[in-house]
């Protein structure tokens, strides 16, 4: 059997399995039911788990069948266990992303990728193609529909095989998707935010091993930033390496209503672009004075330092977009009134549906657990098995076997957000058991690191259809097994070089952020 043929079968197997495992809201309506009723079973089980001073504290699991605690689920499932938990972290996930949609609305950051990718020199083609499609994150759709297409013209237009350029593209896009020059992304959000709400519902301290408070938003920052600059020139030595030396001998043909003018600025969005640097300017203007000013770090009464624009980054960065987007939007004519920016939000929040649904059921359900100390029994148990194992003497090791769990369950199991809810109210408070430096920030990196890695080697990814559709234009037979057979040597190595730079950051103790 040739190795294509090996890699259809198992794309096909994963993409049975994947299948039939049901959506996470699915399965989270079901965990509700099914920790329900196990706590009428277990209720009233009491353990012990050691705690800071040394000793043990005792813990009772109740039976949330009973009438009070019955009274206790309805009265709090839709403030304290949804809207406001976490202190309010569905809040903050759509804020961020009503500034996220409005400067893509605009067609702002279509632009950017437009022209900046056909500016491109040939020299540097493929570590630059890897980087924008890194920078792209922050606007999902503009990478995948436009970053890729452009990626195979270009290396078309130099009379190479476009799949090389497709190849690094989506590298870029997909499966250095956690990585970013830009602080505060949607993504950043999400795992930071809910990273702090599974730590906290099991009495994790939110902090980094010094006793550091961590900001949610900004505790991968420097970890993050780091990971830009190494993925995009991996991924370029990848496609000079083992890509394009592979794709150069097959064969290809460029269908004549396919031009890189489709690609091209046009006069409007040149113009917006201009307005855009100009309220950029005006923007971070704004912040600096909220930083210095109203927002200024201060002492208060306790002799604690208080640093209020750090605890309000995300609206500031959503500031920026709305403030940038708007800019563009106008000057390029996309907007006409500030009716076409209020449209624009809307726009957004009509995607985030699925969110409040997946939230819903969620933050019910890990309300349920941390309530009942079901959670935290679940925590004991599982840290208590690796302890048995000896795992707590190498923190190391627990890096690197978490990786690989959510690597392999990545594969199954598509959606960044839905696969943090499954796994971080698990991990985060029992790897800290086994080991207190296993912080809720390293634990949280690592999910980031084994979910973009694999992006790109699983068909349950959202747009692995759309990219294979792609690059048949330039290659009609090209199945699924090819395409993904062409991005196992990113994936490898990605996920590889990527735990290392993590554990180097673990090892010699740096912040992964601020």
């Amino acid at each position: 059997m040739t190795d294509i043929a090996e890699v259809n079968e198992k794309v096909s197997f994963i993409e049975r399995v994947g299948k039939k495992i049901p959506d996470p809201v699915i399965i989270f309506m079901f965990l509700l039911a099914f920790c329900l009723v196990l706590t009428a079973i277990v209720g009233g089980l009491s353990f012990e788990t050691p705690n800071a001073g040394g000793g043990f504290t005792s813990h009772v699991i109740k039976d949330m069948t009973e009438t009070e605690n019955v009274r206790w689920l309805f009265d709090n499932a839709l403030v304290s266990n949804w809207l406001a938990f976490g202190n309010g972290v569905l809040g903050v996930i759509l804020i961020v992303m009503l500034g996220v949609g409005v400067a893509e609305s605009s067609g702002l950051l279509t632009a950017i990728i437009k022209k900046l990718g056909t500016k491109l020199p040939d020299r540097f083609l493929a570590p630059a193609i890897v980087f924008l499609g890194i920078m792209s994150s922050i606007a999902t759709d503009a990478g995948y529909l436009v970053l890729i297409p452009l990626a195979g013209l270009l290396y078309a237009g130099l009379g190479k095989n476009p799949l090389i350029g497709m190849a690094a593209a989506f590298a870029g896009v997909s499966a250095g998707f956690s990585a970013n020059l830009i602080p505060a992304t949607p993504v950043d959000v999400i795992i930071g935010m809910n990273a702090q709400v599974f730590a906290e519902a099991q009495g994790v301290p939110f902090e980094r091993a010094d006793g550091t408070p961590l900001t949610p938003a900004t505790m991968h920052y420097y970890f993050i930033f780091a990971s830009t600059f190494l993925l995009a020139g991996l991924g370029a030595w990848v496609t000079n390496r083992f890509v394009a030396p592979r794709l150069e001998k097959m064969d290809y043909q460029v269908p004549e209503d396919i031009s890189i003018s489709d690609f091209e600025t046009t006069a409007e969005e040149s113009r917006g672009l201009k307005a855009a640097l100009l309220g950029l300017v005006v923007a971070l203007g704004l912040v600096a004075f909220l930083a210095l000013g109203p927002l200024a770090t201060f002492t208060d009464e306790t002799g604690r330092t208080v640093s209020p624009y750090l605890n309000n980054v995300i609206l500031l960065i959503a500031m920026v977009f709305i403030i940038v987007g708007v800019s563009f939007g106008f000057a390029a004519k996309k907007f006409s009134s500030m009716m076409d920016v209020v449209q624009a939000m809307v726009g957004q929040m009509n995607t985030m549906g699925y969110i409040l649904v997946l939230t819903f059921f969620c933050y019910n359900f890990l309300g349920l657990l941390a309530h009942s100390g079901l959670g935290t029994y679940v925590t004991y148990l599982g840290a208590t098995f690796l302890q048995m194992l000896g795992l707590q003497e190498f923190p190391i090791l627990l890096i690197i076997g978490f990786v690989i769990t959510t690597a392999l369950i990545n594969l199954f199991v598509g959606g960044l957000t839905s696969k943090w809810m499954l796994l971080g109210p698990i991990f985060i408070p029992m790897l800290y058991a086994v080991n207190p430096e296993m912080t809720p920030d390293l634990v949280a990196a690592a999910y980031r690191v084994a979910d973009s890695s694999t992006n790109i080697i699983t068909p349950m990814m959202a747009y692995a259809g759309v990219i294979l559709a792609f690059m048949r234009k330039y290659k009609p037979d090209l199945s699924f097994g090819d395409m993904i057979f062409m991005m196992v040597p990113y994936s490898v190595a990605f996920m590889i070089v990527w735990t290392t730079l993590l554990v180097v950051f673990f090892a010699f103790g740096i912040p992964l952020g601020f």
